[in-house]
């Protein structure tokens, strides 16, 4: 449940970063173009994964350990975006990779 909420963390800050004006952008995937051209519905979206991914730490967790992890994650996961994605160091191959060892080792250890 925690690897889950940690990917719609992801996702969401993703798609906020994509309707950013100042951001440096690359156009590898189809939908990246879409998020761009409309920046509404994709800050709309994002918006409500963000509400998702903190009711889902608030359900694994208590009130305020679910909003002190969420802020964490947000922070480091915002921070990685904004520093990697420039470079292109962010692809969908090594973002899989890393979210079914994290899920294998969430399933190990629980």
């Amino acid at each position: 449940m925690i690897t889950i909420a940690s990917l719609i963390v992801f996702l969401a800050f993703y798609t906020l970063y994509y309707t950013s004006k100042r951001a440096v952008l690359s156009y590898d995937l189809g939908f990246e173009k879409w998020m761009k051209d409309n920046p509404k519905p994709t800050k709309l979206i994002g918006l409500s994964l963000l509400v998702t991914a903190y009711a889902m730490w608030l359900v694994t967790q208590s009130l305020g350990c679910g909003t002190l992890m969420f802020f964490i994650q947000l922070m480091t996961i915002g921070s990685l975006i904004v520093i990697l994605q420039p470079l292109k160091k962010v692809n969908s191959k090594a973002l899989l990779a890393l979210l079914v060892f994290v899920a294998l080792l969430e399933l190990y250890y629980n």
